[in-house]
């Protein structure tokens, strides 16, 4: 997924009230940016940070420019998009580089299954049980290495992996697929002193036989991209 707009450099000077950032433009100009993620964001809302933002001219915006990278030097990025990953495996998945998931020619986002829920990713093809996906950002990063989900209590979370799994008790295919949004992460792990209802949910899914998929991200301020599988631990 490229960027529909250059990407310009800046300088956070403070996130709030979740969806607002404070930023310093390389031209001494003071702005605030929409900050499209609501979670926690630890490690990755420091002020002083290099920042990566998305300008835009849609007058229907109240906020002309759009937080999107984290610069953590020696040629790290994180995104902090929670949309991207979708729009990223969207296409990932519709070119069929997900290896996993690769027998699967029809993808279909958004469908409505279970009770009041949409699944990120209905996947279909003659011969094959449907498949359901679905997608969660990871960007939480405490120890070297190591990518953790989540970065704060989910019950939405929760949810899906009993959704998930219900899927599979019908005969379905279920696929969680944590995409890490950090390119300095070589390893996951479920973060069960965050959320231990989570992890529990995580576990029964998975004796369900909901399957889990952790990939990592190729990020620059030009585009992100899937990159390769990742190894839990």
């Amino acid at each position: 997924m490229k960027f529909s707009t250059p990407l310009i450099p800046a300088t956070l000077i403070r996130r709030y009230k979740r969806f607002l950032a404070d930023c310093l433009l390389p031209d001494g100009q003071e702005i605030t940016a929409h900050c499209p993620n609501p979670g926690s964001m630890t490690g990755l809302a420091e002020p002083g940070m290099r920042i990566w933002l998305e300008p835009n001219n849609d007058p229907r915006k109240k906020l002309k420019y759009g937080w999107r990278l984290v610069e953590h030097g020696n040629g790290h990025f994180s995104g902090i998009d929670t949309a991207v990953p979708n729009r990223v495996l969207r296409s990932a998945l519709e070119a069929q580089k997900i290896t996993e998931l690769a027998d699967y020619k029809t993808v279909q986002p958004e469908v409505k299954y279970g009770e009041n829920s949409r699944i990120d990713f209905l996947l279909t093809q003659p011969g094959f049980p449907a498949c359901y996906v679905e997608v969660k950002s990871v960007t939480l990063m405490r120890q070297p290495g190591l990518a953790e989900f989540p970065d704060s209590v989910t019950k939405r979370g929760t949810k899906h992996l009993e959704e998930l799994a219900r899927m599979v008790e019908q005969g379905h295919r279920a696929v969680m697929l944590y995409l890490v949004q950090r390119t300095d992460c070589d390893r996951f792990q479920l973060a069960d002193d965050i959320d231990p209802a989570y992890a529990r949910a995580f576990d029964h899914a998975q004796i369900c036989g909901v399957e889990r998929l952790v990939y990592s991200t190729q990020i620059s301020p030009h585009e992100i991209t899937v990159a390769a599988p990742v190894v839990g631990v």
